[in-house]
């Protein structure tokens, strides 16, 4: 397995999903479980699919890659999915292979299990078995790998494969789950999904969902995109602005109706200031010019955790306009459960705040008049903004009725937080950006004093 593990690192190291960019992997091959042989195409001879688990040594935290294998006898795969040669047979990576994705949903749909080397992998279902007559591979996509195929019948699916995998559930797949069940006409709806468990490296073990199948939406166009270019060509966007408030209450109705929830403590609250104040901190320590704001800031933060506590629930977690589709057929579409991708499995699924979500959308509203200002053509966005932010809330009340204006204090708190951390991701990855978060501090904090 010393052969493969090194060609495995060496490919690894050329893929979006590979996290730890800078350092050249060193993987533990920790272990696998096979497909068994599969009849991909004919002419293909003996195909064999089989799904490792490597674990990295990234400085702080070790992370497990979940990499499925397709071997053949020839080298007629996709080139740039071709992983190296070992045993005389060539190595690809399993979801550009239709074999392994018919192989992919048949274990999914089927409820089905397969067994390995001290890994395993079981199916769940949500209907009945389903069979895929093709598939392709998307690109684009950093943490995990998508792959629309089509089933029997021409009904189009969505897989999604989880490249790091970790201990724990995985809220991408419980909370659509629950909100298909719930009959919900915001998501699409989840087909199946993979569950696995795999050896820890130190003893133990550990188990998390592998991957899922949902209803694709043909025709269906990306939230960013479509504002940008309404933004970018000075066209309307408050009636969709709207819409999507409207969405994204239902979706939080729903999610409340659905899954547990809990009344806010001063235990909840010490919790998110703890988080908020250590965001601060890191922002201050990496651009400096947010020194003098600090004070502003911090007074928005303590005078929300004296406020009203809201009720608790299942959030998005990580909503913004690239989390959602337009379905000419369905209307707005949320995506993309897993929540924050920063934050350690275990706190993603625990009952937040709604204010947090619809702060996140109002940022990403933002975020178009900002990336357009930084156009070599600069394009002037901040009333179409401003307007798309004032209807997306007069969208969220007419279904959520006074929650905006009830926990407005601590919508204020989310949004700066939000700013907050965004400074410090420019700062590190794009500084030219640090202006558009920064002005948005600015802008919150001097709308408060005139308020007071």
């Amino acid at each position: 397995m010393t052969e493969l593990t090194e060609l495995v690192g060496t490919w690894m190291r050329r893929q979006r999903w590979y996290s730890t960019k800078n350092v050249e992997p060193r993987l533990r091959l920790l272990g696998s479980f096979d497909s068994g042989p599969v009849d991909a195409r004919p002419g293909d001879g003996d195909v064999r699919i089989t799904t490792y688990f490597f674990c990295d040594d990234a400085p702080r935290t070790p992370r497990v890659y979940q990499v499925p294998v397709v071997a053949r006898a020839g080298r007629d795969g996709e080139e740039a999915a071709l992983i190296g040669e070992a045993g005389g047979r060539y190595l690809y990576d399993g979801p550009t292979e239709e074999a392994y994705v018919a192989s992919l949903v048949r274990l999914m749909t089927g409820a089905q299990r397969a067994e390995g080397r001290a890994a395993l992998a079981e199916g769940h279902s949500l209907g009945g078995p389903l069979v895929v007559r093709s598939s392709r591979r998307l690109t684009g996509e950093q943490s995990n790998t998508s792959i629309v195929g089509e089933l029997e019948g021409g009904r189009p699916a969505l897989i999604k494969v989880f490249r790091v995998v970790q201990d724990g559930e995985n809220p991408d797949v419980s909370t659509l789950a629950a909100l298909t069940a719930g009959g919900s006409r915001r998501t699409p709806s989840l087909l199946g999904w993979l569950t696995g468990r795999w050896p820890t490296g130190d003893g133990g073990i550990a188990s998390g969902e592998l991957a899922l199948m949902q209803d694709f939406l043909p025709g269906a166009e990306d939230g960013w995109e479509l504002a940008v270019s309404a933004a970018e060509h000075g066209e309307d966007f408050t009636d969709r602005a709207f819409q999507l408030g409207a969405g994204t209450a239902e979706l939080h109705r729903l999610m409340a109706h659905v899954l547990p929830t809990k009344r806010a403590t001063r235990e909840d609250v010490g919790l998110a200031l703890d988080g908020m104040f250590r965001r601060l901190a890191v922002t201050t320590t990496e651009v400096p010019e947010v020194e003098e704001l600090r004070a502003g800031i911090t007074a928005v933060y303590e005078e929300a955790a004296a406020a009203p506590l809201p009720l608790l629930q299942r959030i998005h977690g990580d909503l913004h306009l690239g989390q959602v589709l337009y379905s000419p057929e369905r209307g707005w579409q949320f995506i993309d459960f897993e929540g924050e991708p920063l934050r350690p499995l275990s706190e993603r699924a625990i009952p937040d705040a709604t204010m947090r979500d619809v702060a996140g959308m109002l940022r990403s509203f933002d975020y178009v008049a900002g990336s357009l200002a930084r156009r070599e053509t600069p394009i002037d966005a901040t009333g179409w903004t401003a307007a798309a932010r004032a209807a997306y809330l007069d969208g969220y009340a007419s279904v959520a009725g006074s929650e905006v204006e009830d926990f407005e204090q601590l919508l204020d708190a989310f949004e700066l937080d939000k700013a907050v951390y965004e400074i410090a991701y420019e700062a590190r990855h794009r500084p030219s950006w640090i202006p558009i978060p920064l002005a948005a501090v600015q802008r919150l904090l001097a709308a408060r004093a005139l308020e007071l």
